[in-house]
């Protein structure tokens, strides 16, 4: 797998502020690309070559292995943007994509294999039931959490879809602290309320 990193990792990795990251790529000192969804990101190599050529020094090698793969799918470009820059500055240095319709999530499920998909279920083309049904029954991402988002349902909908395999409903809007909070008890990063 390519090793990329986002702004905000990008900005760790060299102790400088994203801002700095930003006009770096601006200024073209950085080699950078662009996610379906807009993103920006560099690989670390480029990254790297830039840092020696700098006198910047590279940390030790971390382990990458248990970073957790986190798709959000949502046609508001503006809620995904806040969701995925949320999860990404967020404390467990999640790996985040985004899909903005059906057709695009179904393939980054597969190409991607998520540990937790965030899902808004009121897209045009996206049937929430059979997302949900499709990957707990197939063996490849049986395991993938899914949160299920929407503006519209009720308790009984979303009884369904927990039935048809969603682990979590919330209706919209929501926090961001309240998701992140969620994100992290469902991938095993925090531990219930009440827990000791």
């Amino acid at each position: 797998m390519e090793d990329t990193l986002t702004v905000f990792n990008a900005s760790k990795y060299c102790n400088v502020s994203s801002k700095t990251i930003i006009n770096w790529m601006e200024t073209g000192h950085i080699k950078t690309h662009h996610t379906v969804g807009g993103h920006r990101r560099i690989k670390r190599s480029d990254l790297e070559i830039f840092m020696r050529s700098q006198g910047i020094p590279i940390p030790a090698e971390e382990d990458e292995g248990a970073r957790k793969k986190i798709l959000v799918v949502d046609d508001d470009l503006i809620i995904v943007e806040s969701i995925v820059q949320a999860l990404e500055e967020d404390e467990f240095n999640y790996e985040v994509i985004s899909a903005s319709d059906g057709f695009e999530a179904g393939l980054q499920v597969n190409h991607f294999n998520p540990d937790l998909l965030i899902l808004d279920i009121m897209m045009p083309d996206i049937k929430g039931y059979e997302v949900c049904k499709k990957i707990k029954t197939n063996d490849k991402t049986k395991n993938t959490k899914i949160i299920v988002l929407s503006a519209y349902l009720d308790d009984e909908k979303f009884a369904q879809m927990k039935e048809h395999g969603a682990d979590v409903c919330f209706s919209k809007p929501l926090t961001l602290a309240k998701l992140k909070n969620e994100v992290a008890k469902l991938l095993g990063l925090k531990k219930e309320e009440g827990e000791s």
